[in-house]
């Protein structure tokens, strides 16, 4: 049995500073992960105890020059990971479309697409592969509707692979290359357009969003394709009990890069395996069923089944790093959980077991007061 989800231990530091109108809020956790404790190996060797602190800081002006301009600019650190987002909103009127120009920059390992499986595709190790993105554009938000929403983005983004030693590098461990252009780094401009539908009664929910991405050729080298993504849901109260289901697909046509494919596997898509365990590939389809009932008034169980596939686009990736790693291509996890909510956070146990019979508990806390 493999435990494949973390979370933090609330034992570190939290304050607010007013400097002036704008507001900075820090947050530092000096606790080491949970899977510590549990013995579970790291995806690579962190050298130094400093690397396993994790943080956040964000600084908000809500009026930068004198007419009601917000500046929002966080930085958030993980084990692995960490993100650095700058946003800038002008004031407008409701009924007209709101918009906020945006510059990101994040690092992060690729697991979905280039981790490698083990122990039974319960978990994947680290591949090798980890990605330096950095985007900037200008976000459109439409007016709301009763139940429809809609968001527009236009982004320019660099996306250069980095090796576990954070250098660049233009192939991955068995020597395929991890871009589309062959060269150190990819660049696109991509126009995206998300919309979401939401409706709500007493006993009842259901929603739908719909993203479509298309990378516009500015440059002869830059990606040229279309991803789409969709996500419908339906929630339903039996009695005292829940019933929630999903279903989730997508495909991507045109130039592609590995990292770009849809992973499959792990909390959120197939649970009993890690993540991108089951398949990655140019089209994926992933539904989830899950049931909770209260057993007193701040727990809950749950059982759940959740399967996926890539409806066998796994070998047009480029590279076919799916059959290389001898990933599955679909596969379904069956399980059950205990849901613990109390004004403190909420704390999340699932144990699912796939279908080559393999255990794996997912274990998280959100919300967590500090």
């Amino acid at each position: 049995m493999n435990v494949v989800g973390t979370s933090n231990v609330a034992m570190g530091a939290q304050k607010s500073i007013h400097a002036g109108k704008a507001k900075i809020d820090v947050n530092v956790d000096f606790t080491h992960k949970l899977c510590a404790s549990l013995m579970l190996p790291p995806l690579r060797n962190t050298g130094s105890p400093l690397s396993l602190v994790i943080g956040s800081l964000c600084i908000k002006h809500p009026n930068l020059f004198g007419g009601s301009e917000k500046l929002d600019v966080s930085w958030d650190k993980g084990l692995y990971d960490s993100n650095v987002l700058v946003a800038y909103r002008r004031p407008r009127p409701e009924w007209l479309s709101q918009q906020c120009f945006v510059i990101q920059h994040s690092l992060s390992p690729e697991i979905g697409v280039h981790g490698v499986p083990v122990d039974n595709f319960s978990r994947s190790g680290s591949g090798g592969v980890n990605l330096s993105r950095l985007s900037l554009g200008l976000d459109i938000s439409e007016p709301t509707s009763s139940k429809w929403s809609s968001t527009t983005s236009v982004k320019f983004e660099h996306v250069r692979p980095v090796n576990d030693d954070w250098r660049p590098i233009t192939r991955d461990l068995d020597g395929f290359p991890v871009t589309c252009s062959g060269s150190k780094h990819d660049s696109m401009v991509v126009l995206k357009q998300e919309s979401r539908y939401a409706k709500a009664t007493e006993r009842s929910f259901s929603r739908f969003s719909m993203q479509i991405e298309q990378g516009i050729p500015v440059l002869s080298k830059w990606l040229i394709f279309n991803r789409f993504k969709f996500v419908a849901s339906k929630g339903v109260k039996l009695g005292p009990a829940f019933l929630l289901t999903s279903l989730t697909g997508g495909s991507i046509v045109g130039d592609m890069a590995p990292y770009q494919a849809f992973a499959i596997g792990g909390l959120g898509s197939v649970r009993g395996y890690g993540e991108g365990a089951v398949g990655s590939g140019r089209s994926c389809l992933v539904a989830n069923a899950e049931l909770t009932f209260p057993l007193n008034k701040m727990l809950e169980g749950a059982v759940f089944f959740d399967c996926g596939t890539d409806l066998g686009s796994g070998r047009h990736v480029p590279g076919n790093p799916a059959l290389r790693q001898g990933k599955p291509g679909s596969g379904a996890g069956l399980g059950y959980g205990f849901r613990y909510r109390s004004p403190l956070g909420h704390l999340q146990l699932d144990c699912a077991i796939n279908a080559f019979q393999q255990k794996t508990v997912y274990f998280g806390i959100t919300n967590l007061a500090t």
